[in-house]
């Protein structure tokens, strides 16, 4: 028995981002004032006198081997964090950049997105005023050289190319580009900005009055993103709104709770915490929201987690909307992030979130942090496999909703309409062509051969959307290439999947070619749990 990979996110094949992303989470506001004598004083390991650093100093004194104090410092905070619980984490200060510019929501580059393919880097897209755009650069561009050195060809890895573009803004940057239809080799001398990152990553009209925004992550820019995706929608005549949590790991705590305000009336309970050391603190919504009263549905899966899960648990237990999906993941912990004075910095849980009706839904970690998500792949394949999933409950404590229905706890928000895994053997081949990625690489091999042509023949995102599509001959050109890749052709799953495989691969060419609101306005057609909410919400 098969299922179907979650194409919700396959728009994550498409591209690599110069951000990195961030973790599986919902923390406080960082604590970033490094001059601040505290921060200096108790997070670093230099007092003698404990038996931590007696062992550290006599390691290094008399091991057999070399070993540097940073390294053993490091491998020694790691080690008391991960024994704690699955989400206190230690950060290196290689990666607290990318970890902050993650929180943030911006970092400091060139604005494009980028794939390597057969050994050469191709920008898939040169992101709205960003330099690259600014100084010519064009989707489709092939980067030969960065500051005069070869990165095409050479066998580099797809992490170092963002090392080599990023930098502080004001800086310089040289890359050389070769371009269809151009012999020589141009030259771009960029000066680097702050890029904004996204964390909406689509909004749009459903038809006339269905509103539809994904949202990937809380950081710091989400509830201005939100606001502005909402209040532009309502101009367009939206009165029911698609709020899609799918695969949203999380972020930022109090991003969440403004998220959920946008919802509410005034003075309803959107989440309380409390920790050992941290008193009960309680958020409501402050003001009547921006979309207060219109029909509200909150799309989830097992991947929603933590700031996803307050704002589906918020929504739920107040009666505002309906919840649509799975279970999600089941994280209620809350982490403080503490900076240290080398450039490292950690993430410590300092209390557990509820949800207004007293839910706490975190899932149990006392076994260790592997048997942890040990358990979520185990659950996992249980729901997979069930045939009704509201029967997996596994704590049966009772809480109430504002309108007094009973909602559990239990390890994550249960959806009040479940949306069960699609489960048919036609997509053991599916699945093999998607997860071998041959789709995008046709589509990005076929996007490259002709975008001239084609951005001749449709000269706007609207022209393709509406005129573009995958013809006999084509479609059965790609099928060939799969079988030339070892997929033995199945003509039954074909006759099943045939055109919704080709509608995604028009969504991915549209992607490289125009941009990923392209990508979504042609793939949503084939987002079948998106099509049944869409169903659920027109009901109402």
């Amino acid at each position: 028995m098969s299922l179907r990979m979650k194409t919700s996110h396959v728009a994550l094949f498409i591209s690599v981002a110069l951000a990195v992303g961030i973790l599986l989470g919902v923390w406080l506001a960082p604590i970033s004032n490094s001059d601040d004598s505290r921060y200096q004083n108790n997070f670093r390991i230099v007092d003698k006198n404990t038996k931590l650093n007696s062992v550290m100093q006599v390691i290094l004194d008399n091991y057999v081997d070399s070993i540097s104090r940073e390294q053993l410092e490091d491998d020694a905070i790691r080690s008391l964090l991960d024994n704690l619980d699955p989400h206190s984490a230690y950060i290196p200060k290689t990666d607290f950049k990318s970890e902050v510019e993650a929180i943030n929501g911006l970092f400091e580059g060139i604005g494009i997105t980028f794939r390597i393919e057969s050994d050469t880097v191709y920008v898939i897209q040169v992101l709205d005023g960003g330099p690259a755009e600014k100084v010519g650069m064009l989707n489709g561009d092939r980067i030969v050289t960065i500051n005069d050195t070869i990165v095409s060809g050479v066998g580099i890895e797809i992490e170092d190319i963002p090392k080599k573009l990023k930098g502080p803004k004001g800086t310089r940057v040289r890359v050389g580009v070769k371009r269809e239809g151009v012999s020589e080799l141009l030259n771009f001398d960029i000066r680097r900005d702050v890029i904004l990152t996204h964390s909406v990553s689509y909004s749009g009209m459903l038809d006339d009055e269905i509103g539809y925004i994904h949202l990937t992550t809380f950081s710091a820019t989400t509830y201005k993103e939100m606001y502005n995706a909402v209040k532009d929608l309502k101009m367009r005549g939206m009165k029911k709104l698609i709020f899609d949590l799918r695969d949203n790991g999380g972020g930022l705590l109090h991003q969440a709770i403004n998220v959920v305000d946008m919802f509410l009336p005034a003075n309803q309970l959107i989440v309380y915490t409390e920790g050992r050391s941290e008193s009960r603190s309680e958020s409501y919504s402050r003001h009547g929201g921006i979309f207060e009263k219109g029909e509200l549905v909150v799309m989830i899966n097992e991947t929603s987690a933590s700031a996803s899960e307050i704002v589906a648990g918020a929504i739920q237990d107040n009666d505002r909307g309906t919840i649509v999906g799975r279970r999600s993941f089941g994280k209620g912990l809350v982490q403080e992030q503490f900076e240290m004075v080398d450039g490292s910095a950690f993430r410590l849980t300092v209390s557990r979130y509820y949800t207004p009706s007293g839910r706490c839904i975190q899932r149990p970690y006392d076994k260790g942090t592997d048997e942890y998500y040990e358990d979520f792949l185990s659950r996992l394949m249980t729901d997979m496999m069930a045939d009704s999933l509201i029967q997996e409950i596994t704590d049966t404590t009772k809480y109430y909703t504002r309108e007094g229905r009973v909602v559990y706890g239990g390890g994550g928000i249960y959806p009040d309409v479940i949306l069960p895994y699609e489960r048919d053997t036609l997509l053991v081949y599916y699945n093999k062509i998607l997860q071998k990625g041959l789709l995008y690489k046709y589509a990005f091999d076929y996007a490259e051969r002709n975008r001239t042509s084609m951005l001749k023949t449709y000269p706007d995102s609207d022209v393709f959307v509406k005129n573009f599509t995958v013809s006999d001959s084509m479609f059965e050109d790609f099928i060939a290439n799969t079988v030339k890749k070892g997929i033995k052709r199945d003509n039954k799953s074909l006759k099943v999947y045939g055109d919704e495989i080709k509608t995604l691969l028009k969504s991915y060419i549209g992607e490289l070619l125009y941009g990923k609101d392209t990508f979504y306005e042609v793939y949503l057609s084939i987002d079948k749990e998106l099509q049944k909410t869409i169903d659920i919400i027109k009901k109402k």
